[in-house]
């Protein structure tokens, strides 16, 4: 079944996107790192400190994106902080992501333990994008990854080129 593009999309603003680096897949994993890109272009990325009842690690993952569960003791901040600064910042935007299934589920942990609420909307670019723009944005990103010289796996990186291929895919209305 074909999506139809959402009518408020302007493929002359940017829309504002969130990446999430995780300890793993599976019920058990937990957002690690948190990055967005806002309409203007100014990005933002925080480490998370893991709660005391998170322990799932998959070194995998940690081969992805590259970061150790030392790092994250040592600069990452309490999912609180980390839910806070993503209300600030992002408060009453709809919000797009490109995992949208596993994104939710580790925005979901990260408000549960810090026990509040976003105040934003996460969506799926795909409530963006039409069928054959969707098919495109996996090489758009390769692409963007590759033109801004980006090579680490890490969240704001993911959102900014995200981002930038989006622009690139979205078919005018």
């Amino acid at each position: 079944m074909s999506e139809v593009p959402d009518s408020t999309f302007n493929p002359a603003a940017l829309p504002c996107v969130l990446d999430i680096e995780a300890s793993g897949f599976g019920r058990n994993s937990y957002p690690i790192e948190i990055g967005f890109v806002l309409p203007d272009g100014r990005a933002t990325c925080m480490l998370v400190r893991p709660a005391e009842g998170w322990t799932h690690w998959d070194s995998h993952a940690e081969q992805m994106h590259g970061i150790t569960r030392s790092t994250l003791a040592a600069h990452g901040r309490t999912p609180r902080e980390v839910a806070q600064v993503l209300n600030q910042e992002l408060g009453g935007l709809t919000v797009y992501c490109d995992g949208w299934a596993h994104d939710y589920a580790w925005l979901n942990a990260l408000y549960e333990e810090a026990d509040m609420r976003p105040k934003f909307h996460l969506e799926s670019v795909g409530k963006l994008l039409g069928e054959h723009s969707l098919s495109q944005l996996d090489q758009a990103r390769r692409e963007a990854m590759a033109e801004m010289g980006l090579r680490r796996h890490r969240a704001s990186n993911d959102a900014r080129a995200l981002q930038r291929a989006l622009m690139r895919v979205a078919e005018p209305i």
